[in-house]
């Protein structure tokens, strides 16, 4: 009969008025406290009394109960194209998590694979659990069409933009990644940056070329002729990449090379190696995701700029909650403990600076 008794203390929950009960205070101070609704309205010492207690009788909050009373489910559904299966998806949903659990709310993950229809099921299936809202993650930052079964519901897009412009977004300062990155090879001594780009028609790919091309023009420097028009590739097999690391040293001939992504970055090394080229010395490099398992992998070490997937992650969460309650946690500007900073570039769209990490690929003083 172990088992029956189990189910028995399960059906026993603890209450508030037991915590109010046992502490000898009213159970409207004890459900200020529990509901994250204490700050500068019960003693800090005392809310913390009160949470010890309630976590020492075992006290769980009754999340069905409570969102029938308030209409508010407290959970948030985070829906991804691609994202929650890439290295980076853990520091985005940290930074989700981080800022829903201080501000009382739970994230209910799924993954599309960039299906449109199973993401229709899956946005259905978050709206029966009663998700108060929806983060939208995409992979690299692009211009997104939401879904149609988001209309009605708040939504905030990561790592992108609304294109009707409706929809808050954050994403990346890519066009200062692009500035950053070319002024650091400039300050390195380069004269011929190369920017080994990406094909595909993402907005990451114009934003950093424009950053890279406002700092080749403030240097004095002819970015058309640098780039020789042979420094662009999207390729998707090992082959191509090969060829087009190739084909930029044959035709540019750089001393120095930005890189969209530390993947491409990996063939220029191995090119460079294969023209008997010294990164850091002879040729410099500049990349961008800043990938533990590549960056591990290469010698002299790649300096590379981290995408702030922390931060954005915990901005939208932010602000969905400002949507949904009425009130900001933070505000604008907003700055991290990484010494980022979030500020508004249109009415709904936010990026955050990104920090680039200097290694040996880049000496630059």
């Amino acid at each position: 009969m172990q088992g029956l008794i189990h189910l028995e203390e399960m059906e026993r929950m603890v209450t508030i008025k037991d915590i109010a009960r046992e502490l000898r205070v009213s159970a409207a101070t004890v459900s200020l406290v529990l509901n994250g609704k204490d700050k500068k309205r019960v003693n800090p010492a005392l809310a913390q009394t009160i949470r010890d207690k309630a976590r020492s009788m075992g006290y769980r909050s009754n999340l069905m109960a409570r969102s029938l009373k308030t209409n508010s489910s407290k959970i948030l559904g985070f829906v991804s194209d691609s994202i929650a299966t890439t290295p980076f998806a853990g520091r985005i949903i940290l930074g989700a998590q981080e800022a829903a659990r201080q501000a009382g709310y739970l994230i209910l993950t799924v993954n599309t694979n960039g299906d449109k229809t199973l993401e229709r099921e899956e946005i259905d299936t978050l709206k029966r659990y009663g998700v108060d809202g929806f983060l939208y993650a995409c992979m690299f930052n692009q211009v997104v069409d939401l879904p149609e079964g988001l209309e009605g519901y708040p939504t905030v897009i990561i790592d992108g933009s609304d294109r009707k412009g409706v929809c808050p977004a954050v994403s990346p300062d890519e066009v200062g990644i692009g500035y950053s990155s070319t002024k650091a090879l400039l300050k390195a001594g380069c004269k011929r940056i190369a920017f080994f780009n990406t094909r595909d028609d993402i907005q990451a790919k114009h934003l950093r070329a424009e950053g890279y091309f406002k700092a080749m023009r403030e240097a004095g420097l002819p970015a058309k002729d640098a780039l020789s028009g042979a420094s662009l590739y999207s390729e998707y097999t090992d082959e191509d990449l090969v060829r087009g690391a190739a084909e930029l040293f044959d035709r540019v001939k750089p001393d120095g090379i930005f890189c969209f992504n530390d993947i491409r970055a990996t063939y220029i090394y191995a090119e460079s190696e294969r023209r008997g080229l010294r990164i850091g010395k002879d040729i410099t490099v500049v990349s961008v995701d800043n990938q533990p398992l590549i960056i591990k992998a290469l010698h002299p070490g790649l300096t590379s700029v981290e995408l702030p997937h922390y931060e954005m992650g915990y901005w939208a969460v932010d602000t969905m909650v400002s949507q949904i309650e009425g009130k900001r946690m933070g505000g604008l500007p907003m700055t991290f403990p990484s010494g980022a900073k979030a500020r508004m570039v249109s009415s709904h769209q936010t990026v955050i600076d990104c920090v680039l990490i200097k290694r040996d690929s880049c000496p630059y003083r």
